[in-house]
């Protein structure tokens, strides 16, 4: 059995170990997925408590339901994700560095030149 740890809701960390599989390539887009008991009896926890966590991906398009076969990794569900991803780490990444910036007294143009640098010198720069 596999041991979900953290303080938010069971049915998120379910949504998000399945996210995490479909990033690492572990499941891959038009394959089945683990059904909520399979998922309840590997974390063990309430099959409905797996439900939701599965219903939050078919909400969020990266998994949908075939009648009567199951559950299955949606065509663009890796981009679905890498996406959700990237948008949640720049607004976290830059929340905090701008946070930071204001108590050291950086200004913004500062701070700008400083990620273009930055950006410059790991080739990402546009």
């Amino acid at each position: 059995m596999k041991q979900l740890e953290g303080t938010e809701p069971i049915y998120l960390q379910i949504a998000d170990w399945l996210e995490n599989e479909i990033l690492s390539g572990h499941v891959r887009p038009e394959e089945k997925i683990y059904s909520q008991y399979k998922l309840s009896e590997i974390f063990g926890i309430n099959p409905a408590t797996a439900l939701k966590g599965l219903n939050l991906l078919v909400e969020k398009g990266i998994v949908y339901k075939k009648r009567g076969l199951g559950m299955f990794v949606a065509a663009d569900a890796l981009k679905i994700v890498k996406d959700e991803r990237r948008g949640q780490l720049m607004k976290e990444q830059i929340r905090t560095l701008v946070e930071e910036a204001k108590r050291l007294e950086i200004s913004r143009e500062e701070l700008i030149r400083a990620i273009e640098n930055e950006m410059r010198k790991g080739g990402k720069i546009q």
